[in-house]
């Protein structure tokens, strides 16, 4: 199966490396086309603009930073659009909200191409390990052609119907995931300056009902103040913001995301953007900086 790649980031790159390593031909684009050295040497192919990997390949594949990164992609110049035609098929990856994703849509559509939404849940070592979890929606017959990829790239696929609702899922997930971590930093900076032993909490958590792997991978990094980008903090910020765009679209009070978006914020300020998004602990350890 032959597959073109847009965005080759922190994910981007570790899922079109799984691709390669399981016998797809990929050809790969990235604005920086530097970072598609690397999969060359694993057997990939540049595409020197995203209307030419169009052109070349059936089934594209983009995952990018933001809503401004898709929609560029797309309908800039030679982007997805100048290439797009009947059949040929664009799966969207990135975490984006549904006004995004339904514009997409509707200008692929018009080229009478299908379009399927798929932003994943899962971090730089998921996607490594191709253990993401994809939350697609759309065309359901580019969903079942293209099903050979995302079982390569992830543990579990779901469908979950008309464009948007694979955006909104995502937001859900990642809304709850940035409130967990404000709530677990905080637990972290109360056990220091109550005393208590942060190793100690990590095990009591572990063996608790409100065990899980997030606290697990990230809390002992967390206590020794180090930050490796797994899922960079600036990206999750962005995330609160769609997610709380679209509490307020659809009447929902979130004043406890609203707060973790605040402390995000204040990460940011602090040039914390590109560390991993457990740096929001440094806001709660020292919340005069």
């Amino acid at each position: 199966m032959e597959v073109g790649f847009l965005g080759l980031g922190i994910m981007g790159k570790a899922m079109a490396v799984n691709l390669l390593r399981n016998g797809f031909k990929v050809t790969v684009w990235n604005r920086t086309l530097s970072r598609c050295e690397e999969l060359v040497e694993q057997g990939a192919s540049i595409g020197s603009t995203p209307a030419e990997i169009v052109k070349k390949c059936n089934y594209t594949i983009a995952i990018l930073a933001d809503p401004p990164a898709a929609l560029s992609v797309v309908f800039g110049k030679d982007g997805v659009l100048e290439q797009m035609c009947t059949g040929k098929g664009y799966i969207d990856m990135s975490t984006v909200d549904t006004i995004t994703s339904t514009k997409i849509n509707e200008a692929i559509t018009e080229k009478e191409g299908r379009f399927l939404e798929a932003p994943v849940s899962g971090s730089k070592k998921p996607a490594e390990d191709g253990q993401l979890i994809i939350l697609a929606a759309g065309d359901k017959s580019l969903y079942d052609e293209i099903m050979p990829s995302f079982d390569v790239m992830g543990k579990k696929s779901f469908f979950l119907g008309e464009v948007g609702n694979g955006a909104k899922m995502k937001l859900v997930v990642n809304m709850i995931m940035g409130s967990m971590m404000n709530a677990f930093s905080e637990g972290l900076v109360l056990a220091d300056k109550s005393g208590l032993s942060q190793t100690t909490l990590l095990d009591v958590l572990e063996l608790g009902a409100i065990a899980n792997p997030m606290f697990k991978l990230k809390g002992p990094a967390m206590i020794q103040e180090k930050f490796p980008a797994a899922f960079p903090l600036k990206h999750q910020q962005k995330d609160m913001r769609l997610a709380l765009a679209l509490g307020d679209e659809v009447e929902v009070s979130m004043p406890v995301a609203a707060a973790a978006n605040e402390a995000f914020k204040k990460a940011k300020s602090l040039g914390l953007s590109d560390q991993d998004f457990s740096a929001v602990y440094q806001v709660v350890k020292e919340p005069s900086a």
